[in-house]
Order: C-alpha cells, then structure tokens, then sequence
C-alpha cells in the first residue's frame, strides 16, 4: 500500500503491517484515502482532527448558502387605503427579512372586468415600496389572479 504522511509527503509503498507501526509510533491513525487504487493509498493522520474540519468547512458552506422564501400578500381590486397600509407594512417586515414577496391581486365573480384596476393597484404597491423593494416580475394575470413579485434591493 501507498503511504503518505501528514505532512503531504510520501513515505512510498509498504506492506500494511509496516504503514499501521508508522502510524502508531507517531500517535496518529491510518486512514485509506484511496481504496480502489493500485496499490491503495492511505494517509497518517489524526482523524478525529480531520472529521472535525470537514464538520466546520461543511457548517461554512451552509452560513453562506443564502435561503429565502417567498411570501404572499393577497388583497382584492376594491381593498381600502388603510388596509393596503397595513399590506404594504407587512411587505417590507418580508423584504427586511430577505424574502421574496408575491402580491396577488384576487378577482371574484364580477370584479374579472376589474383587471385595469388590479394593475394600477399592483402598480401602486410597487410604486409605495420601491426604497425597499424592486420588481422582479412585472404584473402579470393568470386567470382570476394577477401576480407581481418584489424582492429585496
């Protein structure tokens, strides 16, 4: 088998009785890098340490993946100012928080003749948020619903 060391230099190849009494006599462990290899390789290291590292550049890597999730606010052609007040304060609480915010402008019955008035109201929200927020994706009407989609500046 391979040997290397902890250093990253090689001791070259020995049987494995030899690699195991290296190892021992150093105080560290051997540990196969490399099994399917010809001869396998292993590496004198101290493992413990060597799992531990692996934990923290793994905890690492998660601190700086970056997570959102996209909230909905949901409110109708015919909403009231200070109901749309409140919307609008519930946004930016989403926005602060670094989610994605979809507003969805519902229709029912009637109100479907309505959509120009959807998409001033959208236009309006979008228009009242603009220090915090930006557009993502325009106003758009799906069915009995039109979407908007604000994300953080």
């Amino acid at each position: 088998m391979r040997v290397i060391d902890q250093d990253g230099g090689q001791v070259g190849v020995v049987p494995t009785y030899k690699a195991r009494q290296i190892a021992a006599e150093s105080g560290l462990d051997l540990v196969e890098v490399s099994p399917n290899a010809n001869p396998p390789v292993c590496k004198i290291m101290d493992y413990g340490r060597y799992k531990y590292e692996q934990t923290k550049k793994q905890q690492e890597a998660k601190k700086k993946q970056s997570s959102f999730q996209i909230k909905e606010i949901k409110v109708r052609p015919k909403t009231g100012e200070h109901d749309l007040e409140v919307k609008i304060g519930h946004i930016k609480r989403f926005i602060e928080k670094k989610d994605k915010v979809k507003v969805t402008v519902m229709f029912r019955g009637r109100e479907i003749t309505l959509k120009g008035l959807g998409a001033e109201l959208l236009k309006q929200i979008a228009e009242r948020t603009s220090e915090f927020a930006s557009v993502e994706q325009e106003p758009k009407s799906e069915g009995r619903t039109m979407i908007m989609i604000l994300t953080p500046k």
